[in-house]
């Protein structure tokens, strides 16, 4: 990290005079000032992150295929991408609402091929990426550059952090209004290591975690990190933490229970923790990761789930005005998701749900069949979505639903979705085998 987290700041100051050499009005001068971010150290020992010379606490969200004008009716502040691609529709969406970007630039990831031994693609990225930083780098609703994503995930060769530094220190040169940081999955002494020895141009390390946030004080007192952070992803528990089928599935949480897990996890990890300068909730929108469902804060048709109800209260001290149904119990053949299920194919079978709304709005429920995704991508990779299979239900309006197994052998989830009519739906899934 750069020495006491100072970044350059340049400051233009404009006093323009009319041919009387009186002043102007303020509504015809030219000049705006600089849009500054800076972090400085609390009384207290901690860090406050400053927007043109205010405080300025993150409360955003990574933005997926989400609305953003919607994002900021929940009450966020902030959104944060990936990389660059649509970026100055996404700077001007954001700041016609009132929002700020931490946005990405996209850094080639050794499990997609890219080799950082070889100096000609590493320079065309760094002039790709130094192009894109000239082209946004005054627009107001830039917050800061957040370069390359988990670069620590499934990587060897420690030159990716020499190539973040030259990347870093470039921004700083050509832009020196804003700050640099990278995304980390998860956060431990290797790395931090790693940064403070090839890239400690960067103003500060952000880290991404699901599950494990709950312990994320100790993570960083165990790292020897002792700047500010930034948690650019956390949400649900993730596919590779939770428990799975002897047939390898694995199960995820329902709705409600994600929705208490965002609650406990911003509570405990996040919130009056005086080192963290804010949040990225993960994900504003909805995508493929094992299932549909498992880290989008929204459904795949666009309605809302309950962990934004949850969101929305931390984010505007308030719970929304209608809430999303909550999910009670879920079970397929009297077993839960836990019980590795197999059923014979063909035969004829019943699966059962409970759920209510908190207020009392009447509820309608859709129940579909897909295979098991056969995916073992990582990282957020693009996934395949699994078709469903047609035919099977016999009444998918009701809590109580039969179906017939499917005729080929093999993985399957069953999928519920109940809805309250007014946007929201509460969802959960069970892995099941097909086996003669």
């Amino acid at each position: 990290m750069r020495s006491n987290y100072k970044i350059i700041v340049t400051i233009l100051i404009g006093v323009i005079f009319s041919n009387t050499c009186k002043p102007r009005p303020m509504s015809e001068t030219t000049f705006k000032p600089s849009k500054i971010t800076e972090i400085k150290k609390t009384k207290q020992g901690g860090y406050q992150l400053y927007f043109n010379g205010s405080p300025f606490y993150i409360k955003g969200a990574g933005l997926g295929n989400g609305n953003i004008q919607e994002l900021a009716t929940y009450g966020a502040n902030a959104l944060r991408t990936w990389s660059a691609d649509n970026a100055k529709a996404v700077l001007d969406e954001a700041h016609k609402y009132g929002l700020k970007v931490m946005m990405g630039l996209w850094v080639g990831l050794e499990r997609h091929g890219f080799d950082y031994n070889d100096e000609e693609a590493v320079k065309k990225q760094y002039e790709d990426i130094k192009k894109t930083v000239l082209e946004l780098k005054d627009h107001p609703a830039l917050l800061l550059w957040g370069v390359g994503n988990e670069l620590n995930h499934e990587s060897k060769n420690p030159k990716v952090w020499d190539a973040v530094n030259d990347i870093s220190k470039m921004i700083h040169e050509v832009d020196p209004k804003h700050l640099t940081t990278t995304s980390l999955a998860g956060i431990d002494k290797k790395h931090v290591d790693l940064i403070n020895e090839r890239a400690s141009d960067l103003d500060f390390i952000s880290t991404q975690l699901y599950a494990g946030i709950e312990v994320l004080p100790r993570l960083i007192k165990e790292s020897g990190y002792k700047g500010p952070v930034l948690i650019t992803e956390w949400g649900a528990t993730g596919y590779w933490e939770v428990p799975k089928t002897t047939w390898g599935a694995p199960i995820e949480n329902n709705s409600s229970v994600k929705a208490d897990h965002y609650m406990k996890r911003y509570r405990k990890a996040i919130e009056n923790q005086n080192k963290i300068i804010g949040s990225f909730v993960f994900l504003w929108g909805q995508k493929q990761e094992r299932t549909s469902t498992w880290f989008g804060l929204f459904m795949p048709d666009g309605n809302a789930t309950e962990s934004l109800d949850v969101m929305h209260l931390i984010w505007k001290g308030e719970w929304p005005q209608n809430r999303s149904p909550r999910l009670k119990d879920f079970k397929l053949e009297g077993k839960t998701a836990y019980e590795n299920i197999i059923i014979a194919p063909g035969n004829n079978y019943s699966a059962i749900v409970t759920a209510e709304d908190p207020d009392g709005d009447d509820l309608t429920y859709h129940w579909e069949i897909r295979e098991e995704s056969k995916s073992t991508k990582s990282g957020g990779d693009k996934e395949y979505v699994p078709e469903i299979v047609e035919d099977l239900f016999h009444n998918s309006n009701d809590a109580v639903s039969g179906f017939k197994a499917p005729k080929k052998e093999g993985a399957y989830r069953i999928y519920i979705s109940v809805k309250d009519g007014h946007g929201h739906t509460a969802h959960a899934n069970i892995p099941f085998l097909v086996q003669d």
